[in-house]
C-alpha cells in the first residue's frame, strides 16, 4: 500500500507538505517527499487535501464506565467514587463487553490506534470481566493494552471502596499472573499486551502495592495506578502514610521507566525532577480532571523538565463522550489558561498524544511517529472541508479545532479499521447499540442490588 499527495506530520524529523508512505506487510517501509513510484501490484491511497498523523494512543482508560455515564454529575473524586462504587459492583461480563466495544469504537472514530484500560471493580461471580473486554478489542482490530486493577483496602480498613468490591492480595496476585500469562504478547507487531495496576494509594495496601511490583518485573511487564490526582488523596497520603504520594510511590520501590501514573496534578517540582530522572511517565486527562475539579496538571513544567508526558481519556464516566483527539485540544487550552499561550504548542500536543503516548505503554520502538521500521498505525484526517479549509497549518486545525477533522481512514498494522468516519472492521451502530444496553443493563442490576440510581444524576 501507498499513501500519496499527503501532508505528513511524522512527530519525530521534520513534517513533508507533500508526501508518500509505503506500506509493505503491517509496517512502514518509506517516507518521502514528492511524488512516489508505485511498486506493481501496490494499492493506492491518494491523500490529497489529508493529514497523516501516527495513530493516537491513549494512555489512561476504564472501559466499564461506559455504562455509568452521567452520574454525579457536580461531586469531587471521592464523591464521585463513593457514589459510583456502588453501581459498579453491579456490573458483570455483558456490561464489560458492551461498554468496551462501545468506548473502543469512540476512540477508534478519534483516531486512536492503540488504548490502554485500567480496570480495578472485580465483583464475585460476574463472569470473566478482564476477558470480555480483550475480546471487544480483538473484534475491533485496534491495540490493547488493559491492566489488571484490583483494590484490597476496603472501609473497613481505612480505605475508600466499599469492602464489596474488594479482592484479597493472594486473589489479585494470582489472578493477574494469570491474565499475563494468557494474554501478554512481547512481540514487535502485538496487538495485546498486559500491565499491573492497583488502583491507587486510597484503595491499595501498601503489602499489594510492593507484591504488584515485584510481580510485574518478574513477568517483564508494566507497571500503572492513579496518582496525585486531588488534593483529598494528598491529605490522605500524609495522614495514612506520613508523606506525599510521589514519596509513598518511591518507598514503594514504583518510581521507574517500566511505570506511569494516571493523572498526576498535584506534583511538586521534586516530584517532577524525580519523574524525569527515573523515567517515570505520566497520563494526563485534561478533561476528566476539570469535570470532576482535580485541578489542572503541570504539564508544560513536566515537558520542560524531561518527564514524559501522554494523553489518556480517562474512563467516559468522569469525562463523558471524550475524544482522544479533543484531548490534545484540552490539553494545549488548560496549560495556557494558566500559564499563557506559550505553554503548550500544538505540535507538543500531538507529541504526547503519540510518541508520549508510545513511551508510556514502553513502546516507542515500535510506534507514535512515521518513520520507516515502526508499524503502520496511521491515521489520515481530510483537512479540506469548505470551512476547516480556511487554516492553512493543518496540524494547527487538528489540535485548535473544537471540531474533529473528518478521520478519512484509520490504519492499524496497513488495515483499514475507519474509512470516511465509519469503523469498517465492526457494525458501527451495532457497537453503539451495545454501549446503550450495557449502561440499561447495570443501571437495572444496580436497582435490584438495592441501590437507587436516580438519587445520584445530580449529586
Amino acid at each position: 500500500m501507498i499513501i500519496e499527495n499527503v501532508y505528513i506530520a511524522p512527530v519525530v524529523g521534520p513534517e513533508i507538505p507533500s508526501g508518500y508512505i509505503r506500506i509493505e506487510g503491517d509496517r512502514i517501509a518509506e517516507v518521502g517527499s514528492g511524488p512516489a513510484q508505485p511498486n506493481p501490484g501496490e494499492t493506492r491511497i491518494d491523500g490529497t487535501g489529508c493529514l497523516a498523523t501516527p495513530g493516537l494512543i491513549n494512555t489512561h482508560h476504564h472501559l466499564y464506565q461506559w455504562a455509568s455515564q452521567g452520574l454525579a454529575q457536580d461531586a469531587t473524586l471521592f464523591e464521585w467514587l463513593v457514589a459510583s462504587y456502588q453501581v459498579w459492583a453491579a456490573m458483570d461480563a455483558e456490561v464489560v463487553k458492551g461498554a468496551a466495544a462501545a468506548g473502543l469504537g469512540y476512540l477508534a472514530l478519534s483516531g486512536c490506534t492503540l488504548s490502554s484500560d485500567h480496570h480495578y471493580v472485580f465483583p464475585q461471580g460476574r463472569g470473566d470481566l478482564f476477558a470480555a473486554e480483550i475480546e471487544a478489542a480483538r473484534e475491533l482490530g485496534i491495540r490493547f493494552h488493559p491492566a489488571r486493577g484490583s483494590m484490597d483496602r476496603g472501609q473497613s480498613q481505612g480505605g475508600l471502596p466499599p469492602d464489596v468490591v474488594v479482592e484479597d492480595r493472594d486473589t489479585v496476585l494470582a489472578a493477574t499472573s494469570e491474565a499475563i500469562d494468557a494474554y501478554h504478547d512481547p512481540s514487535f507487531s502485538s496487538k495485546l499486551r498486559i500491565a499491573v495496576a492497583p488502583c491507587s494509594p486510597f484503595s491499595v495496601t501498601a503489602e499489594l502495592m510492593t507484591d504488584a511490583a515485584e510481580l510485574a518485573r518478574a513477568k517483564g511487564v508494566r507497571l500503572h495506578t492513579h496518582l496525585a490526582e486531588t488534593l483529598d488523596e494528598d491529605e490522605h497520603c500524609v495522614e495514612a502514610f506520613g508523606v506525599r504520594p510521589v514519596d509513598y510511590m518511591e518507598k514503594l520501590g514504583w518510581l521507574g521507566p517500566d511505570v506511569w501514573f494516571a493523572h498526576t496534578v498535584h506534583l511538586s517540582d521534586a516530584d517532577i525532577d524525580k519523574f524525569a530522572a527515573t523515567g517515570t511517565g505520566a497520563a494526563h486527562c485534561p478533561s476528566s480532571n476539570g469535570r470532576l475539579g482535580a485541578g489542572i496538571a503541570r504539564v508544560s513544567e513536566m515537558l520542560r523538565r524531561g518527564a514524559n508526558v501522554g494523553l489518556g481519556v480517562d474512563g467516559n464516566a468522569s469525562s463523558e463522550l471524550t475524544t482522544l483527539s479533543g484531548e490534545m485540544r484540552q490539553a494545549l487550552l488548560f496549560q495556557r489558561a494558566a500559564h499563557g499561550p506559550t505553554a503548550l504548542t500544538a505540535r507538543q500536543a500531538l507529541e504526547m498524544a503519540t510518541m508520549g503516548g508510545a513511551r508510556n505503554l514502553g513502546r516507542a520502538g515500535e510506534l507514535g511517529s512515521l518513520e520507516a521500521g515502526k508499524l503502520a498505525d496511521i491515521a489520515l484526517w481530510r483537512v479540506d472541508g469548505a470551512f476547516a479549509s480556511a487554516v492553512e497549518d493543518p496540524v494547527c486545525q487538528l489540535v485548535f479545532a473544537t471540531r474533529q477533522p473528518p478521520l478519512a481512514r484509520l490504519l492499524v498494522g496497513g488495515e483499514s479499521v475507519v474509512e470516511n468516519d465509519e469503523l469498517k472492521t465492526v457494525d458501527q451502530d451495532v457497537s453503539g447499540r451495545a454501549g446503550a444496553e450495557a449502561h440499561r443493563r447495570l443501571m437495572r442490576l444496580a436497582r435490584e442490588q438495592g441501590f437507587s440510581v436516580a438519587k445520584e444524576v445530580h449529586t
